[in-house]
């Protein structure tokens, strides 16, 4: 009887035939991760939004005001509400205020007489954001990235 070692070149090229098949079908999971990244900063941002509208309306409420005002919040900092409660468009954008403006990886498009800013990840496309309405305090979002 032979006394064997080591694995024979017939095993070496079935093992790495095997890890290829395997890296064929596992690479595609991995390469659209940009995208995800996108939809997750979509949802972040759109989140975020939800979450500043609800926390100025309710300062607002609990200052019993009933007119357009100003809500300041725990950072000091002061938001413009209309006679519903409900954030302007300018203080829902917390980057500097223009036509477009890039701040924190996102594109930011602020409709200074619509009262609407939208939200786009860097690489996103139109079907990729999140926009706020300044007239209902709706966030709604698009995300096919």
């Amino acid at each position: 009887m032979k006394n064997q070692r080591g694995f024979t070149l017939i095993e070496l090229i079935v093992v790495i035939v095997i890890l290829g098949i395997l890296a064929a079908t596992a690479l595609p999971r991995f390469v659209n991760i940009g995208s995800e990244a996108r939809v997750a900063a979509v949802n972040g941002i759109a989140g975020g939004l939800r979450g500043a509208v609800a926390a100025v309306q309710g300062k607002w409420y609990a200052a019993g005001s009933t007119a357009a005002t100003t809500v300041t919040t725990a950072d000091g900092s002061v938001v413009t509400v209309g006679a519903n409660g409900i954030p302007d468009a300018s203080a829902a954008v917390g980057c500097p205020a223009g036509s477009t403006t890039s701040c924190n990886g996102m594109t930011t498009t602020f409709g200074v007489g619509t009262g609407t800013a939208t939200f786009q990840p860097s690489g996103g496309s139109g079907t990729c954001q999140a926009s706020y309405d300044a007239s209902t305090g709706q966030v709604t979002t698009s995300i096919t990235c």
